[in-house]
């Protein structure tokens, strides 16, 4: 009992209790009171109110703010503490809200912005955002089936519900032996794609092949496509991009593609994977699914369709000639974000045979939790590169719950009748023209070169560098006003402005008014272009007559400008 008491008890070396006092270890600090806890039910349902309250009241003054902001690199940096917080302040989730409305909503670019034509839209629903509520409030991990039975068992049922409203094939869903997952981004969906192709093949060949491998595609197909090939070791100099033409209304041509094939073949590598898009970015071009298909049948090569964008524009029956061919696909994805009222993010990915997914991307080990009494069930985990994953298919399955397919329909079908009014205004104003074809809901037009009669000033004013500039100029003027937001594309040399249409705020009176805006913004800077093709590129001494003339001109920009209306049966 005397090593207890530990006042009397003399050190075993025969220290004084003052000095093992002094050399013992310093007691460890006492813990802090946490106060509030981080979950607290009263306290979430407060703050949440005050969320919930803040996004609502952001959406109903949302054309209080520019599209795209007017600020220079480091603006909130300069406005915030070099470093966090050591403690909370006073009701600390209202001060940061309240930095949210003064800081940071001035320096975004709004994307539910009803003017925000630039960029396939972002949409939003309020189910969309409060799946993504609820999802975040449940906090789960379904990387397994075991790890959350429920979130697997949805995911499998929403992606095969979606890929009917879609109409797609019905060997890309579960139901008829393959199946569906919910990614972030198309990106994910090809990377994963490429990664099962190529182990794929290199079992077949050998993996000290994969410097052989190939992949194809258009110079139409989005970037993200060669940054995937890039991630999966495919070379750089075997990526083929293959040109496009206005005569082919900037499609994959599937004799051009065999064509390439075939050199790669004859040079003794390996054609692995083709992309075709069904919507691409430059201009909602749609690849012939079929024909290109065909053009690679008997070479083992995977076929991927990229219909991030247009995939949505199924789920109406008018539009589904676009995935004319997708039967002999080996894989398909499309974003629910992009048009399907999803909220950021949600890319929906299908695959006919399942089994080359997990054959590349699976795992196993023991930490991981696994049910083994479940042999045929889904783990989602080996459909992806990560582990971890998000309860998306929760969001997905409110939003189709809630809208059906009937009301996605209707999303769909308005955005594309305001754009066709659009496509009507511009090719009614003989400034403009419309070089390739509205398709779904994007316009891509530009404004010709100058009307000059002298034939030194038409040289002048209308090749195509001069034109390109002029629509340049022309955007960048349009996105100056903060009235409207669009962007551009260069396809076949040509500098084209894109206007897509599909915001959920986006009304007909939005896009009459980014009408107005090009046409104001175009007559200033023809005007301002005609005189000076008078001054300076036809290089002649300005008299009476050509200023006349560029008077001439200047009235007809003025008057040139065609009002643009919304016919519910165009």
């Amino acid at each position: 009992m005397a090593i207890l008491n530990h006042e009397t008890a003399a050190p075993a070396n025969g220290a004084t209790p003052e000095a093992a006092a002094a050399a013992a270890p310093a007691p460890a600090p006492a813990m802090p009171p946490l106060g509030h806890p981080p979950l607290d039910a009263d306290e979430f349902r407060r703050q949440g109110r005050l969320v919930v309250d803040f996004i609502a009241d952001y959406y109903a003054r949302i054309d209080d703010y520019p599209v795209r902001p007017a600020v220079a690199p480091g603006f909130l940096v300069r406005q915030l503490p070099a470093a966090a917080p050591a403690r909370p302040e006073p009701d600390a989730l209202a001060a940061a809200l309240r930095d949210v409305r003064d800081l940071i909503l001035p320096g975004l670019t709004h994307w539910q912005s009803p003017h925000h034509f630039a960029h396939f839209a972002a949409t939003a629903s309020n189910v969309g955002a409060l799946g993504e509520a609820l999802a975040a409030g449940l906090n789960i991990n379904p990387f397994t089936w075991a790890a959350s039975p429920a979130a697997t068992e949805l995911e499998v049922v929403v992606t095969d519900w979606l890929g009917k409203a879609l109409h797609l094939p019905e060997q890309l869903l579960f139901s008829g032996g393959g199946g569906g997952t919910l990614l972030g981004t198309s990106c994910e969906a090809m990377l994963c794609t490429i990664v099962a192709a190529r182990d794929r093949k290199l079992a077949e060949i050998g993996e000290e092949r994969i410097g052989d491998l190939v992949v194809y595609c258009s110079d139409q197909t989005h970037f993200s496509f060669q940054k995937a090939a890039r991630i999966a070791g495919i070379r750089r100099g075997n990526y083929r991009e293959i040109p496009t033409s206005p005569e082919t209304g900037f499609t994959l041509s599937p004799t051009a593609l065999l064509a390439a094939v075939r050199a790669d073949e004859a040079a003794g590598r390996v054609p692995l994977f083709l992309c075709a898009t069904v919507g691409t970015t430059p201009t909602a071009a749609v690849d012939p699914l079929r024909e290109l298909c065909a053009a690679v049948a008997g070479r083992d090569v995977w076929v991927h369709v990229d219909a991030a964008y247009a995939g949505a524009a199924c789920v109406c029956p008018e539009f589904r000639h676009a995935m004319a061919g997708a039967e002999a696909a080996d894989s398909l994805s499309t974003n629910p974000h992009k048009w399907l009222l999803a909220n950021m993010d949600c890319c929906a990915l299908w695959v006919r045979r399942p089994a080359a997914l997990v054959a590349a991307l699976g795992t196993d080990d023991g930490v991981i939790l696994k049910d083994p009494s479940a042999a045929a069930v889904v783990d989602y985990k080996d459909w992806q590169v990560a582990l971890s994953r998000r309860f998306r298919a929760l969001k997905l399955w409110l939003v189709l719950r809630c809208h059906g397919v009937d009301g996605l329909r209707g999303v769909v079908r308005a955005h594309v009748r305001m754009a066709a009014a659009f496509e009507a205004a511009v090719r009614a104003d003989a400034r403009f023209d419309v070089p390739v074809p509205r398709r779904f809901a994007l316009v891509c037009f530009r404004l010709r070169p100058a009307l000059l009669r002298d034939d030194r000033c038409a040289a002048a004013g209308g090749g195509g560098g001069a034109a390109n500039e002029l629509n340049r100029r022309l955007l960048e003027a349009v996105n100056a006003t903060g009235r409207a937001y669009m962007s551009s594309a260069v396809v076949g040399g040509m500098y084209v402005l894109r206007c897509a249409v599909g915001n959920s705020l986006t009304e007909e009176r939005h896009v009459l008014e980014a009408w107005s805006v090009v046409q104001e913004q175009a007559t200033a800077i023809l005007a301002a272009a005609a005189r000076k093709v008078v001054r300076d590129a036809c290089r002649v001494e300005v008299d009476a007559e050509t200023m006349a003339f560029s008077n001439e001109v200047l009235s007809y920009h003025a008057a040139a400008t065609p009002t643009l209306s919304v016919h519910p049966e165009a």
